[in-house]
């Protein structure tokens, strides 16, 4: 609002005691300072100036305080014949073994490089993380190719020198992914494969990172024979540490050999392996499809070390892992392709299977050579798809699984449609796979939005990592893109790098607001995903991402509770929503009907991108059922700072805040706080309108 000095004065004029009191109660002092300095001929003058000043600058706090609230009109339409419908499948989760997700992560497994192979096939090799306990006048380790097992030949040898050891013994210990979490009262199982020349016992523990505290141990005789003797021993916790390790010791010279140590969790969910308590956090997302397992993962820097299904199948004894070039650490793959499918089976989400095309980030194969790669992956999809019977159905059989994996999407390489033999490889997979397998849906990684392809395809990949700001302004991305051809699935997205801190708030708006422009598109967009899912706090590659572990804590960024308000729109009905105002370049908003398994809803979802706060008017039209107060909720994602983050510290810093909505109605008026996410779940008195729709 401007606020020009004539137009002060005139004010002024017009308001003599306010002019009156403010000259006396201001002005005069300076006038009055004026004269004792001998400067009184301007003191009048400047006087009224001093007046103008400061009225001009009550005009503007009085602008800015009617400028604070914002009046806008959001108006949606719910007529059964404007509705439409989103594709059940709209949003799931993408997982990548990226941030030490998977291995230290959701896979439970405690013992990092439980093979002893990360070091690599030559020997003598780095243990790392195994460390001895004692030094090298009463031990001595290394490494040599003697193991049992063909696809994984690293074993370690352990050799006591002390006639009359330390007490407590020697040994070696594992720390497992930065500690171990081990709980009082819990059982955890322990299996290892040993040997030795001669009978000897060793004593197997939990204990804390500096090995003075105990909370589990048994003794474990080895029979003096020159041939591997697997050994299970279940240890239940009496006491909990937070950073723990598993040592095994001995008070005895003697030579013993060991490879694939594993000490797991008896409590996993489903008994599958997995951490439970982030499970749970997958599970509130409700997601639609789980996106395996990479990512650059799945290229590698180099082919050679790219994700490989074959070798990650199998009993976990003999997968001989890899190195995660791209990512920088070792893998067991003890979370291989079976697995990933199982967690789909476990989720109730749709597996979609990313496989390698032949390229990774410094090397590809030339078309004219790429048939192995193709029936390779041929191969892969008979593992998860082939009765009990086929060859590769068989081996998923032998794992526990008689009956088939519902594998319906598969991405044809991940990131690759520039690369040059991207585009031939393509081809020979997709012709390949739709000969044998003709309902399953290919995605290309070439983006289709705004130019059509080049090759045939059901789906594209579309990715975006940006600011904040263009993020929010992407939400209309898809609005021009054409109706014909392929859908889109939007594999990756999120907020990045700059204001994206570690998991702003001010990220999780912008990233609403995209996400409604998804389901206001989802006629052309089928599926959406963030990215990436997981971080281990102790490898923060990739910045942000939705849920921070550790070995036990752990918390859900606001980009994750923004896509908890998200979660019952696949499926949903989607109805057409116009905002008033000269503020709209701040909002964004979509509506939904949707249901539980009693009641039906009107989702209304709003997000203030802007700093000033907004009274907001809802109406609606076209409604086949009234709104009921009672049962109705708002929910609310803000903040006293827009970028502030959640933590270990405080991991409910900025989370959803619900409350009961008493003034629901066809037209209703509700406040919207600065930077904020609003989300209204007005009940509907008639249940199952959305069936009915």
């Amino acid at each position: 609002m401007p606020c020009p000095a004539l137009a002060a004065w005139e004010l002024a004029s017009s308001f003599g005691w306010w002019m009156h009191v403010f000259g006396r109660h201001t002005c005069s002092t300076r006038v009055d300072k004026w004269k004792r300095m001998g400067t009184s001929k301007d003191a009048v003058p400047r006087a009224i100036l001093c007046f103008l000043f400061l009225l001009c600058l009550g005009c503007k706090c009085l602008a800015s305080e009617l400028e604070a609230t914002q009046t806008v009109t959001l108006a949606v339409d719910a007529s059964p014949q404007l509705a439409q419908k989103i594709p059940d499948t709209l949003f799931g989760i993408f997982f990548e073994e990226i941030n030490h997700a998977g291995a230290g992560g959701i896979w439970a497994e405690l013992v990092s490089n439980r093979g002893f192979e990360a070091g690599g096939l030559h020997t003598p090799s780095n243990i790392d993380p195994w460390s001895i306990i004692g030094d090298d006048s009463s031990i001595y380790v290394e490494t040599d190719r003697t193991s049992c097992f063909s696809r994984n030949i690293i074993a370690l040898r352990m050799e006591v020198l002390c006639d009359n050891c330390p007490t407590g013994g020697v040994g070696i210990y594992n720390p497992g992914f930065w500690g171990m979490n081990i709980e009082d009262g819990k059982a955890y199982n322990l299996v290892m494969y040993v040997k030795s020349p001669e009978a000897t016992d060793l004593t197997v523990s939990l204990t804390s990172s500096d090995g003075l505290q105990n909370l589990a141990s048994a003794t474990i005789t080895v029979s003096g024979e020159s041939n591997w003797t697997k050994v299970e021993q279940k240890l239940v916790a009496k006491g909990t540490n937070r950073t723990s390790r598993l040592q095994i010791t001995t008070n005895k010279k003697v030579v013993v050999w060991f490879d694939q140590v594993s000490l797991m969790p008896e409590d996993t969910y489903k008994g599958h392996g997995f951490r439970t308590e982030l499970i749970s956090m997958i599970l509130d997302l409700k997601p639609r499809f789980l996106r395996f397992p990479g990512g650059c993962f799945v290229e590698g820097e180099w082919l050679r070390n790219a994700f490989r299904w074959r070798e990650s199948i199998g009993p976990w004894e003999e997968r001989p892992g890899h190195f995660g070039d791209v990512w920088h650490y070792w893998t067991d793959d003890g979370l291989g392709y079976y697995e990933f499918l199982q967690l789909a089976e476990d989720l109730d989400a749709e597996p979609i299977w990313v496989f390698n095309n032949g390229v990774s980030h410094n090397d590809e194969v030339d078309t004219a050579a790429i048939t192995p790669f193709v029936k390779d992956v041929l191969d892969s999809i008979e593992f998860a798809r082939g009765s009990a019977n086929s060859t590769w159905g068989s081996v998923r059989a032998a794992m526990g699984h008689p009956e088939p994996f519902p594998v319906k999407y598969v991405a044809i390489g991940n990131e690759d449609c520039g690369k040059k033999f991207y585009r031939g490889n393509y081809l020979k997979f997709y012709n390949a796979i739709r000969q044998a397998y003709p309902d399953i849906q290919m995605i290309s990684n070439c983006d289709g939005s705004s130019t059509p392809l080049d090759h045939p395809a059901d789906l594209y990949d579309f990715h975006v990592y940006t600011d904040s700001k263009t993020l929010f302004n992407m939400k209309s991305t898809f609005d021009r893109t054409s109706r014909s051809g392929p859908k889109a699935f939007v594999s990756e997205y999120a907020v990045w790098r700059g204001d994206a801190g570690r998991g702003s708030l001010l990220a999780s708006l912008a990233e609403a607001a995209f996400l409604t422009g998804l389901e206001k598109n989802s006629d052309i967009v089928y599926m959406a995903s963030y990215a990436p899912l997981f971080v281990n706090n102790n490898d923060q590659t990739w910045n942000p991402d939705a849920i921070v572990f550790n070995s036990w804590q752990h918390y859900g960024t606001p980009s994750y509770w923004m896509q908890t308000l998200f979660r019952e729109s696949s499926g949903a009905m989607l109805h057409p929503t116009t905002i008033s105002s000269s503020y709209s370049g701040s909002l964004a908003a979509s509506a939904i009907t949707w249901q539980d398994s009693e009641n039906s809803f009107l989702r209304v979802k709003v997000i203030n991108f802007g700093s000033d706060a907004v009274t907001l008017t809802i109406s609606t039209s076209g409604l086949q059922a009234s709104i009921n107060a009672l049962g109705s909720t708002a929910t609310v994602l803000t903040s006293a700072n827009v970028m502030d983050e959640n933590s270990f510290s405080n991991p409910t810093k900025v989370v959803p805040v619900k409350s009961d909505l008493s003034n629901a109605a066809g037209e209703m008026q509700v406040t919207l706080a600065p930077h904020s996410f609003s989300s209204f779940d007005l009940a509907l008195a008639q249940s199952k309108l959305v069936a009915e729709m």
